[in-house]
Parts: structure tokens; C-alpha cells; sequence
């Protein structure tokens, strides 16, 4: 296994791209000449990495918009297998996106590539046998979750749990520092085409409403990266005024918001950790949401509830997700400061919770540690298969652990680091929003 070889990094939607680009990053902080390749978005190819293959080309939501794109998954993962052959990498790095990323650690393991996943998907949610899967094809899982540890544990599986990485990428010093608009209602309607169109119209329609009782009611929006401003126009009314921001100015207004409504995603919890209460929304098609709801064993759909094990945020799914319900959950917090302050208190908890900073520079670590443990063990004239170590990762604690790269699950953070760094944010978190 070269030294020299790159590492091929899989990210498949816009959360696990930031993620990925993260990661990329503490690598090379700890290997400065580390290369890089493989599928990801523009925060990706923004830390060095050579994208080969565009995330877009599997941005599917539902389990019926995969089927429908199956052909066109199944041409691209031939050539993704084409590509390892040429490059081979000495370790292919899976983030997330498992309808996808699974079939890539299969061909992988097949040419003989150690593979890692970092950010565990959530088998714990559904289809826990796929926790086998895992055991088999990957030499570390990398979780984020405080509770997915434990959860492998029950299924005798042992992973590291290194934190969130959004602790790492909020400027929460910063953030906490920037005041609230009283008269701000921010909205967040997704980063896939589809969900935006399912959502934003009755997330309009919803504002509408409480501006009928709110006149001075303010509406900001912020796209996801690789969403024109054109398109989000095209789904809002002439009467409706609202601005809309860039990406890099998503978290300005998650925490100048008095309240926000949003699309189930990573931006929820990207909201919850700032503080901000918001009411979460969701549609999939009627097929899809019927097979998940047979299926998926946990009792919420935003990973802030979760955590909490209650719901801090109302949640609207499919035919709940009316703007007369939108409004009306909202409209306490708009009116109210007594329940805004309550729920703002469960969030500061829930940030205890998930931990501090230094996430994406444990995950490096423990990839870039075993990558020289494999080295030395074939340096020796040993092989070792799917899933074993020295000692075992999936049965032991890892085999040089170092202080950062622990497992940091009994660890509780009191609160944000001021070394959580974001530029774009920092330097406009107490600017106010350009109102309409």
C-alpha cells in the first residue's frame, strides 16, 4: 500500500460534502502532502480534492426516485469501480449517503482497499441488519451521533464516536455574540430541487398567514449551495417580500432569526446548535413514505429530538405539513417570548449534549493511524481482511490510540469553543439582514 497513493473520498449530498471537505482538511494537516480524489460537491473540490464524479449525479431522496434513476446509478457505479482500478487508492474514505456509498465499499473491498466510513449511517433508524454489512466491509466506522455507540455496542459491533463536525464548523462564539431580530422569520425549504418545490410554496403560504396578524413580520431565506436565487423566485408570490441569502450566510440568519421554519435535513441541527426554535417540515412521495414508515424504528425525524429523546421542534410530515399548521406552530415563539426562552434553554442543553469541537481531526487520526498500522502489519508479511486489526477495531479499542483520537463519548463539552472557526459567518454574524 503506497504512501503516496491518494485517498478517495465519497460524498454524495450537500451536508456530507462540507463534511467531507472537513475531513480532507485535518488530513492534511497531519499529512501535508496527502492527494485526494474521488465524488463530492464544490466545498470538496474547495479543500483540494480531485472530484471525478459530481455529487449531483445521485441526488435522489426517496426510495422511488432511486428506483426510477437505478439505470443511471448502476452506469456510474461501473465507472466509479473503473476509476478505482486505475487510481488505487490506499483507502477509500465513505461519508454517509449508504444507498450509494454501500455498493462502492463492496467494490472496494473486492480490489483489496481498506475501506472507512465517517458518519455512520443510520441503521439505527432503519434496516439494522445492515449493521453486518459494515462489520464486514469496513475497517472503521466513524460515528457522530452520542447515541450510535451504544447502539452498535447492543449489536457487537465496537466504533468510534469522534463528535459532530459541526462543532467544528460553527462560529458558535461568534454566533452566540450576534443579536436577535425580534421581527425576523427565516426560512430553510431544503437543498434538493424536489423537496424545495414540495415545501416552499406552503412554507409562503405560511408566512402569509402570520403576517396577517404580524405585519411587521420580516422573511429572509437562505439557498443551500448549488440552488440558483432564480429558482427559489420562481415558487414565491409578487406580494411576498423576502430576501434571500447566499449559502455562506445561512448561519447569520439560523441565529438572527427569531424562529425558523425548515426542511428535515442537517440544517436542523445546524439551527438547533446556534439556539434557534424552528418548526420542521417534510414530504416524500406517498410510496416512499409509506415503505419508511413501515420500516424506520425511531420516533422523530429531526436529529435535534432525537438527541433530546422528546421533540424540542414540532414536526410536520407529509399531510401534516399544512401552512395552517406551519403558522400555527410558529406563532407562539413570533408572539410569545415566554415559550421562545423555554425552548431556547432545552437547545443550549442539547449543545452540552453533542460535545466540543475537534470532530474531523479525531476521524483523520484514527483513518491515518490505522492506514500505518495496515503498513507496518504487510510490511511484516501480514494480511488482514474486511473488518480485522491489530487488535480487531470492530471488537477492541484501537490499537495506538492517541489523547484526541479516543472515543469521546463520556466526555461532555460545557458549552462552544472559541476555536470553532468559520471566516465567512465571523466576519458578518453581528451585521444585521437586509430586510424587504
Amino acid at each position: 500500500m503506497s504512501t503516496t497513493a491518494p485517498i478517495w473520498i465519497n460524498a454524495g449530498e450537500p451536508s456530507g460534502d462540507i463534511h467531507a471537505a472537513g475531513l480532507l482538511r485535518a488530513l492534511r494537516e497531519r499529512e501535508p502532502g496527502l492527494t485526494a480524489i474521488g465524488m463530492g460537491g464544490p466545498a470538496l473540490a474547495g479543500a483540494g480534492c480531485r472530484v471525478r464524479f459530481p455529487m449531483r449525479l445521485i441526488s435522489l431522496v426517496g426510495l422511488t426516485e432511486v428506483l426510477a434513476g437505478l439505470p443511471r446509478i448502476l452506469r456510474l457505479l461501473g465507472q466509479v469501480k473503473a476509476a478505482l482500478v486505475a487510481t488505487r487508492p490506499r483507502a477509500v474514505v465513505l461519508i454517509d449517503c449508504p444507498e450509494f456509498n454501500f455498493r462502492v465499499a463492496r467494490i472496494a473491498v473486492g480490489l483489496g482497499i481498506p475501506v472507512y466510513y465517517y458518519i455512520s449511517p443510520q441503521v439505527w433508524a432503519w434496516r439494522s441488519g445492515r449493521v453486518k454489512f459494515l462489520r464486514r466491509n469496513t475497517r472503521r466506522v466513524l460515528c457522530i451521533l452520542p447515541f450510535e455507540k451504544d447502539f452498535y455496542a447492543a449489536h457487537g459491533m465496537n466504533v468510534d464516536y469522534v463528535g459532530h463536525p459541526l462543532m467544528d464548523q460553527l462560529p458558535l462564539a461568534e454566533l452566540d455574540a450576534a443579536p436577535i431580530d425580534p421581527n425576523l422569520l427565516g426560512l430553510l425549504p431544503g437543498s434538493r430541487r424536489k423537496e424545495i418545490a414540495s415545501l416552499l410554496p406552503d412554507f409562503c403560504r405560511a408566512a402569509r398567514l402570520l403576517r396577517r396578524d404580524m405585519p411587521n413580520l420580516r422573511l429572509a431565506m437562505a439557498r443551500a449551495p448549488g440552488v440558483e436565487e432564480s429558482y427559489l423566485r420562481s415558487f414565491l408570490p409578487s406580494d411576498l417580500p423576502m430576501t434571500i441569502l447566499p449559502p455562506e450566510e445561512r448561519h447569520r440568519l439560523m441565529r438572527q432569526s427569531r424562529a425558523l421554519l425548515a426542511a428535515s435535513g442537517t440544517a436542523t441541527l445546524e439551527a438547533a446548535l446556534i439556539g434557534t426554535p424552528m418548526v420542521v417540515a417534510y414530504r416524500l412521495s406517498a410510496l416512499s413514505f409509506a415503505i419508511g414508515k413501515a420500516v424506520v424504528k425511531v420516533k422523530y425525524a429531526s436529529l435535534a429530538n432525537l438527541i433530546m429523546g422528546h421533540e424540542v421542534f414540532p414536526e410536520l410530515l407529509q399531510r401534516d405539513a399544512t401552512p395552517e399548521r406551519m403558522a400555527g406552530r410558529l406563532a407562539p415563539w413570533l408572539a410569545d417570548d415566554e415559550p421562545l426562552a423555554a425552548t431556547r434553554l432545552e437547545l443550549a442543553d442539547l449543545r452540552r449534549r453533542v460535545g466540543g469541537p475537534g470532530a474531523t481531526r479525531r476521524a483523520a487520526e484514527i483513518i491515518l493511524n490505522d492506514l500505518n498500522d495496515l503498513r507496518e502489519l504487510r510490511g511484516a508479511g501480514q494480511s488482514l481482511q474486511p473488518g480485522q486489526s491489530a487488535p480487531s477495531p470492530h471488537s477492541a479499542q484501537p490499537a495506538r490510540p492517541t489523547n484526541s483520537a479516543k472515543s469521546i463519548s463520556s466526555k461532555k463539552s460545557s458549552g462552544p469553543s472559541e476555536s470553532a472557526q468559520s471566516s465567512d459567518a465571523t466576519k458578518t454574524a453581528n451585521r444585521p439582514l437586509s430586510g424587504s
